[in-house]
């Protein structure tokens, strides 16, 4: 199921590239790219993870609800994305969709209802959309997709949960098979659809596989850590300093960093930091649960200063 997802990821995006049927990006004042580049390629990432999910369904390998979930709510999401980037959808329709995607994933994973499924369900939207805000780079939105799958998996495989290792193995090959034409100079862009449904997907995978106590919270926040601290410490920043923060922009620490050292090295980086920093820390984080905060301190308090020093938020 793994190969088959980075087959078919692989497969799709070059075949939409060769058939010239993703729309073009032009590059605007608040691009980071300089030559229209085609975009909405995520859609093979939606479809190779869906073929894994789907096979490993049938299989016994993941839970039907689980799947149900995911898979339910990570579609709706990246159909609203792909008729965003195939024309314009309004951003009150785009967060109505966001906002009922989470209410059916949590819905499907989790029994009964209580008050914290509400912060649950604002958290995952905030996913989706920070994802979204940080895919403005040669390759680092699947870079960061494939990395912590990858991250996650090893330590729900040493836990012994195969299932769910192979599960989040499969979004790690979908990303991966994308990632060989997105790498840096990328001859295509994953689009909302793509950027939506892998932050949708994270945040499911990490909801479901906590829920059974496969692995914890802590160590899901700390692995999304670089995404999670640019882009809320920009939206912060920007909300303080009175910017029009709902615009699109190019004050994130990673655009700053990369109009400095170029889109290679930045996404390299952030492969590394998740790899060499964040799962380490994550892993120890599963293994000792009651020291998963302070373990969570450990691994933010560099990013947040990285994110700083790289004026994230300010032009």
């Amino acid at each position: 199921m793994v190969l088959i997802s980075f087959l078919a990821a692989f497969g799709a995006t070059g075949g939409l590239l060769a058939a010239g049927l993703l729309p073009q990006d032009h590059p605007k004042p608040r691009s980071s790219h300089t030559l229209p580049t085609p975009r909405g390629g995520g859609i093979a990432i939606v479809l190779g993870f869906a073929l894994a999910s789907l096979g490993l369904g049938a299989m016994g390998f993941v839970p039907k609800q689980a799947l149900i979930a995911v898979l339910g709510g990570g579609l709706a999401v990246a159909a609203v994305g792909l008729l965003d980037d195939l024309g314009h959808v309004p951003i009150l329709i785009r967060l109505s969709a966001h906002v009922g995607a989470a209410i059916w994933g949590l819905a499907w994973a989790t029994q009964g209802f209580e008050l914290y499924l509400v912060v649950a369900g604002l958290v995952l939207v905030w996913l989706v959309n920070l994802y979204n805000f940080m895919d403005g780079i040669d390759g680092l939105a699947a870079v960061e997709a494939l990395t912590v799958a990858i991250s996650a998996a090893w330590i729900l495989a040493g836990v012994g949960y195969a299932g769910f290792s192979f599960w989040l193995l499969g979004l790690a090959a979908a990303a991966g098979g994308f990632l060989c034409w997105n790498w840096p100079p990328a001859r295509v862009f994953m689009g909302d659809v793509g950027s939506g449904f892998l932050g949708f997907a994270l945040g499911m995978l990490a909801w479901v596989t906590s829920q059974v106590q496969a692995i914890t919270l802590w160590s899901w926040a700390i692995l999304l850590a670089v995404f999670v601290t640019d882009a809320t410490l920009t939206l912060l920043w920007r909300m303080a300093t009175g910017q029009k923060f709902w615009q699109a922009h190019r004050s994130h620490a990673y655009q700053h960093l990369a109009a400095r050292c170029g889109h290679l090295k930045v996404s390299s980086a952030a492969a590394a930091i998740n790899v060499f920093w964040l799962l380490p820390l994550a892993w120890a984080a599963a293994r000792f649960p009651q020291a998963g905060g302070a373990l969570t301190g450990l691994a933010y308090a560099p990013l947040v200063w990285l994110a700083h020093w790289a004026r994230a938020g300010r032009t």
